[in-house]
């Protein structure tokens, strides 16, 4: 767990406010006994996980592609080739939507902005927790490697089974 404690509170405060305003076809099914905390994800979401990330073709046609993604001070990082077809959509099209869903058990919903991260602290720390778990920097993985970071405007956390799942995973937030 890398977030600060106003890392936390916005993520709850975002976690909250989306919560309220969902569906109520949403909400039936994501009640309160299976909500999470944003301390509660935090604790779950370490490591790579793999997110499909949802982005728009100029012609308004959805595309949807599994990237790598990790989960570090309260919002997601990933990355993908500058030639991709994904980060095209993202220079002219920011807006997506991300899902980590691990099976039944857990799944976290977000919608938000694709912020590519440029030069400077912020992404030479991603860079280092990247580097960290694959052995290499993302960015030696090709000539124009591009790292995001998705500033989360909504975003739901579910866990079917949510106190069975943190005693599993030895979550006690």
């Amino acid at each position: 767990m890398l977030e600060t404690p106003d890392e936390t509170s916005a993520l709850q405060a975002l976690l909250d406010a989306s919560h309220s305003r969902a569906t109520g076809h949403l909400r039936s099914i994501i009640d309160d006994d299976r909500t999470l905390t944003a301390e509660q994800l935090a604790a779950l979401l370490t490591g790579m996980k793999v997110l499909s990330v949802a982005t728009v073709t100029a012609s308004g046609e959805p595309r949807i592609s599994a990237l790598d993604g990790h989960f570090l001070h309260g919002t997601w990082t990933f990355g993908t080739s500058g030639t991709s077809a994904k980060a095209r959509h993202l220079e002219r099209r920011p807006a997506v939507s991300v899902a980590h869903i691990d099976g039944e058990e857990l799944a976290l919903f977000t919608h938000g902005y694709a912020e590519l991260l440029e030069p400077g602290p912020r992404r030479d720390a991603v860079d280092a927790h990247w580097t960290a778990h694959y052995g290499s920097s993302p960015f030696s993985w090709g000539d124009d490697i591009r790292m995001y970071r998705l500033r989360m405007t909504w975003a739901v956390a579910y866990a079917f089974k949510r106190d069975e799942l943190l005693r599993a995973r030895g979550v006690t937030t």
